[in-house]
């Protein structure tokens, strides 16, 4: 599910039906290893927050089968390389979070050390020849972001552009920098990535999938994500409200669970939900007292981990009355919904009379992530 960062001033609706991806794309293994060279292996992907990489830590990240280590310095700041070093190749950061000096990163093997920035300090006990030259055996580095508090990894050589779908500058109102992680959902899903994505980025599954969700915000209810979606809309109809009468945001009674944002601009504060995609990892939903990051995960072809946290402003938290699950319970619901339907979807899929499917002109979003998903990939797998 989507949402505009101003009022809308045409319709998005597709002028076609267009065939959807082949029904292999989400289970064969040679199209998932070829998403994972070519797609997740040169995009930026979500690694976790800054403030799970504390100063003086090394912490293990995987994307696309390779082995990472966040590097965090003695000050906080971050470096990422391949996790393997250059002597013989072993692991350095053996655990998914470890303590080093902030200064000296040492191989557990043969103790060669490298500083901080990746440049190798010391070959311990080896005694290099006339012909080898240090400066050239440092680690091998990775890209990192930072964007909002969030952490971007990519391995490509020639990283792409950092473009979340609605500008990097879309959330510069909420104080992204001092949230803290509230809460934390993990789901496996027995689907493809892609089942799940496809299911983000429509509501035509709204009505009858999401009753809830769908008395919370009135346009779902129709199958639509916007207004604009509505057959009869023009420039000139009026306004829909983003959420039912008395409702401010989504929680289970509709009541903000703490003071609401103060810069947010009165269009922020009145459209309630800003989803913010960045594929093919995260999105972000930003409402006016917390705000919701979904990280997609894919295991196998057949197989995502869906990790959501839910982040808050420290004064939110330490309310004397303040109700986790209040908010928490809500978008809970929403994603084991959505599992549920993916989950029944992935099993359709792998019928032997369904080749492929045909998108309705309310499905743009879906067909735009699938064309965004073949533009990554050097031909049909």
């Amino acid at each position: 599910m989507t949402s505009a960062s101003r009022p809308p001033t045409s319709s998005p609706l597709l002028d076609h039906s267009p065939a959807s991806l082949p029904a292999r794309s989400y289970y064969d293994p040679a199209w998932f290893e070829q998403e994972q060279q070519h797609l997740w292996a040169k995009t930026w992907i979500y690694a976790g927050r800054v403030s799970e990489f504390s100063a003086g830590t090394l912490s293990r990240r995987s994307i696309a089968g390779e082995n990472l280590m966040v590097v965090s310095d003695s000050t906080g700041h971050l470096r990422a390389f391949h996790n393997t070093c250059r002597h013989r190749g072993s692991e350095l950061c053996v655990a998914e979070t470890q303590p080093f000096n902030g200064k000296v990163i040492r191989c557990p093997y043969h103790a060669w050390a490298y500083s901080a920035s990746g440049a190798l300090v010391s070959t311990a006990f080896g005694t290099p020849s006339d012909d080898f030259i240090k400066a050239d055996h440092a680690l091998f580095p990775a890209a990192l972001k930072v964007w909002n508090g969030f952490v971007f990894l990519c391995l490509a050589d020639e990283p792409p552009d950092f473009e979340p779908d609605l500008g990097a500058a879309i959330l510069d109102n909420w104080p992204m920098k001092d949230l803290a992680v509230g809460h934390v959902f993990e789901k496996r899903l027995a689907c493809n990535w892609k089942v799940f994505w496809e299911n983000y980025n429509e509501c035509l599954h709204c009505p009858g999938v999401h009753p809830l969700l769908s008395q919370r915000v009135p346009i779902y209810r129709k199958g639509l994500m916007a207004p604009n979606e509505a057959r009869d809309w023009t420039p000139e109809s009026a306004p829909v409200p983003a959420l039912q009468d008395g409702a401010d945001t989504w929680t289970l009674s509709g009541k903000l669970c703490g003071p609401a944002f103060p810069n947010l601009s009165a269009h922020e504060r009145a459209e309630a939900h800003t989803f913010v995609t960045l594929y093919p990892s995260i999105y972000v939903v930003a409402h006016a007292d917390y705000v919701r990051a979904v990280n997609v995960i894919p295991l196998s072809p057949e197989e995502t981990l869906l990790r959501a946290e839910w982040l808050f402003l420290p004064a939110t938290l330490a309310q004397p009355n303040f109700a986790l699950s209040e908010v928490t319970d809500f978008a809970t619901q929403v994603m084991i919904e959505d599992g549920q339907a993916c989950e029944i979807n992935q099993r359709g899929l792998k019928s032997s009379k369904f080749t492929h499917g045909r998108l309705m002109p309310e499905e743009f979003d879906v067909y735009g992530f699938q064309q965004w998903v073949l533009s990554h990939l050097p031909a049909e797998p």
